[in-house]
């Protein structure tokens, strides 16, 4: 091979890679994009777990949830469960409130994935109508949920006013 086609060679390979390294994003690009995914369908799964209280269907709920997930509730101030463990003890735990109550709404006021996308925060209200028209129990709440990387919920912690829900389920002068 002469010189004039090595040169001609080494050419076109460089402008090819060159041609190459334009169209490849950074990996630093890749682990953004791929971290915004995961960050949207997290909170995608925060909506469906609202939608799931809202419509009160316990199966659509647990299926969220990871086997060994927790739901944890900080300020139940031993007035209220403290969460549960597993898939089965959600179940246990939501399955009796829903019949209980004539309805659940649930107003979403800010919805963030954190720096980790598998970590969603949520600032949300609950209006909750009480049977036998008896009122609407409301409340402010915050709430975080962990994800495992298969999408499901491996932590939901649930931070209310424990004084705001004795007053509005007439518990307040059980508080110590």
């Amino acid at each position: 091979m002469s010189v004039k086609n090595k040169l001609k060679t080494t050419s076109l390979i460089i402008i090819g890679l060159v041609l190459l390294s334009c169209n490849a994003k950074p990996e630093s690009e890749n682990k953004e994009s791929m971290s915004t995914k995961i960050a949207t369908q997290n909170k995608e799964t925060v909506k469906k777990f609202f939608n799931a209280l809202e419509n009160a269907d316990v199966n659509e709920l647990v299926h969220l949830f990871a086997e060994n997930a927790k739901h944890i509730n900080p300020y139940h101030s031993d007035l209220f469960p403290k969460g549960a463990n597993g898939k089965e003890g959600i179940k246990n735990y939501w399955e009796p409130v829903f019949p209980n109550f004539d309805g659940m709404t649930f107003n979403i006021q800010e919805l963030y994935a954190m720096e980790d996308p598998n970590i969603v925060f949520v600032k949300y209200t609950g209006d909750i109508k009480l049977k036998n028209s008896a009122g609407v129990y409301s409340n402010d709440y915050y709430s975080t949920f962990k994800f495992n990387d298969a999408g499901e919920i491996t932590e939901y912690v649930e931070i209310f006013n424990p004084i705001v829900a004795a007053r509005g389920f007439g518990l307040l002068n059980q508080i110590k």
